[in-house]
């Protein structure tokens, strides 16, 4: 058993840093994109992935034109949520700022959102919760996600969190 799992964890380990090489520079390289195309068409025909992954439709801030990216909608307290794996300079993270919060989440159909980011103070179950859900996203957070409560509030700044809303 303990062999099993000295293999498993150097599995996951070369997994996590061929995840985080894609990711090298704070944005996605070629082979990210191609793979986000893929899960972009995916998660918006809602095919054969689970019901939190979406699509995001955000205007860009420099163009205005849609840009559009796979994402994880993380559900916590009665409430939806879209977490930043790659921190604040993640590009979604800049445009949704400049459009006020106004985005598309597509998944069998549209809706028209507001994204009102959450204060740091209030982040770190969040982002606990999107740890559990979103494995794609754990190579890029420094910490491991059954590390407790504490761990994450020290981390809650560094990873911008938004709250979903029905556009009004």
């Amino acid at each position: 058993m303990d062999l099993a799992n000295t293999l498993g964890r150097k599995i996951s380990q070369r997994l996590y840093a061929i995840k985080r090489w894609m990711y090298r520079d704070g944005r996605p390289g070629a082979v990210a994109r191609v793979l986000n195309w893929i899960s972009r068409v995916q998660y918006s025909a809602g095919l054969l992935s689970p019901h939190y992954a979406l699509t995001l439709e955000v205007a860009g801030r420099r163009t205005g034109r849609a840009v559009m990216l796979p994402v994880v909608a993380v559900e916590y307290d009665g409430s939806r949520y879209l977490v930043s794996m790659l921190g604040p300079d993640a590009n979604w993270v800049r445009n949704v700022r400049a459009a006020g919060g106004r985005a598309v989440l597509h998944r069998r159909g549209s809706e028209a959102v507001q994204l009102d980011e959450v204060a740091p103070e209030a982040r770190a179950p969040i982002l606990r919760r999107y740890l559990a859900v979103a494995p794609g996203a754990r190579p890029h957070y420094p910490i491991d996600r059954h590390a407790p409560l504490g761990e994450f509030e020290k981390i809650a700044d560094q990873y911008p969190v938004f709250r979903i809303d029905r556009a009004v």
